[in-house]
């Protein structure tokens, strides 16, 4: 090791895992928090009255139309990410994620305004997609690159379990109003309260983004190379397009089985079996806890098995667990259902927890913000983004949540082959790339 070659300690390590943790939280709180309210009250609030679930398939859309602002998102953060490096790009994601949150408790609905409501709703909804669209690949590479390669996967893991923080976070913020609330209070303004309180979190997100170094991977790598002779995102599409696809096909099934876990499950229980919102947000608020731990363990175990056959356990066992899903919610027992959740989010883990050090071993180092973005975005349009949507579509159309799971199912498959069609990376060097 030289002079100048940055030195990795595990106190600098955990400083940057948390860092990472931290934002990812708050940036998934925002975002799962549009999603659940999405499928609870805006589809009443922001939209015009109409037939049962038109409402909320309306939402939805909505919902599906950050997704779609993903991937801009990844490709402009991703260049800048990959000249600038990771640091910068994100604490200007945290904080444009934030503004827009905040401003989402303050629209006025379609009673008050009429149709500038769901055009507002749907313009901030753009700036939260494509603020998200740029902080999860910093937010995964600053940790892989200032981790021990033996122990990638599970270092990487943890911004990963940002993600079942901030839906616990956010779940449990509205079960607790819906608990407290009246329902006609809880849609006259108790939702507002979870959006606003988004300015706390992301200060604090803020403060510890800004305590973290850069990674020590992209300066050792931007003192040795040029900058590259053309835009980031070309050169991934021409030299990295297996790669892309890859990832993508390895997303369908993570990304569609965990917004039906955690998302529709909320509509199905409150279209379909005519429960009460505190019956999903409870399940998901306690299997989500599980869903934490369980990230961070398979990623752990992919460092020792490798990232492949971790992440195929998920995607089988999503495939399977689906309609066994089904089948406990029906039975309307909240039990059951938080049984059904948590093990279906047990299963999401094995492709979750593996899936940040797998994408970042896909990539070289100049273009890696941009490759894992890119790869990671585009598969939020076609899996995330429209899986709400095709599901509530599905049930409006069979009447049936099985035809939700067949759907869940086919996405496993696709995942399945594009993960068997692609070598084990779990020992590659990181600085080579």
């Amino acid at each position: 090791m030289t002079a100048t070659e940055p030195v990795r300690t595990r106190t600098s390590i955990v400083r940057v895992v948390g860092a990472s943790l931290v934002g990812t939280t708050v940036e998934w709180y925002d975002f799962f928090l549009y999603g659940v309210a999405a499928s609870v009250v805006f589809g009443d609030l922001f939209f015009p009255k109409g037939e049962e679930l038109s409402g909320t398939l309306l939402s939805f859309a909505t919902f599906a139309v950050g997704f779609f602002a993903r991937p801009i998102g990844g490709v402009v953060f991703g260049h800048f990410g990959d000249r600038l490096g990771r640091k910068q790009l994100l604490v200007l994601s945290l904080l444009m994620m934030g503004l827009a949150t905040f401003a989402i408790g303050l629209l006025p609905t379609y009673a008050q305004v009429g149709t500038l409501a769901p055009i507002l709703l749907t313009v901030l909804r753009l700036i939260q997609g494509f603020a998200l669209g740029g902080e999860w690949g910093g937010a995964v590479l600053i940790v892989s690159e200032h981790g021990d390669p033996a122990r990638r996967g599970f270092w990487a893991s943890w911004p990963q379990a940002g993600a079942p923080a901030g839906q616990l976070i956010a779940n449990g913020v509205l079960a607790g109003l819906a608990a407290f609330q009246s329902d006609a209070d809880f849609n006259a303004w108790g939702w507002r309260i979870p959006f606003l309180l988004s300015a706390v979190l992301v200060l604090v997100g803020l403060w510890v983004r800004l305590r973290i170094e850069e990674s020590p991977v992209f300066q050792e790598a931007r003192a040795k190379q040029e900058p590259a002779d053309k835009l980031p995102l070309l050169e991934v599409i021409t030299r990295y397009p297996r790669e892309v696809l890859t990832a993508m096909g390895a997303r369908m099934a993570e990304n569609v089985s965990y917004y039906i876990f955690t998302i529709v499950i909320a509509t199905y229980a409150k279209e379909h079996l005519g429960m009460g919102k505190s019956f999903a947000l409870n399940a998901v608020l306690i299997g989500a806890a599980i869903h934490f731990f369980a990230i961070p363990a398979w990623g752990a175990l992919s460092d020792r098995v490798g990232r492949r056959p971790v992440y195929l356990i998920g995607a089988v066992g999503v495939g399977i667990w689906v309609f066994v899903f089904i089948a406990l919610i029906d039975t309307r027992n909240f039990a059951l259902a938080t049984l059904a959740v948590t093990v279906g989010l047990i299963f999401h883990g094995a492709m979750y927890g593996p899936q940040a050090s797998f994408f970042t071993e896909l990539f070289g180092t100049r273009v890696r913000y941009s490759g894992v973005s890119v790869g990671y975005q585009l598969a939020s349009i076609i899996a995330g983004g429209l899986a709400p949507f095709i599901a509530v579509a599905l049930l409006k159309a069979y009447d049936s949540g099985y035809a939700i799971a067949v759907y869940v199912a086919a996405c496993a498959v696709i995942s399945v082959i594009a993960v068997t069609s692609y070598s084990e990376t779990h020992r590659r060097d990181l600085t080579t790339l």
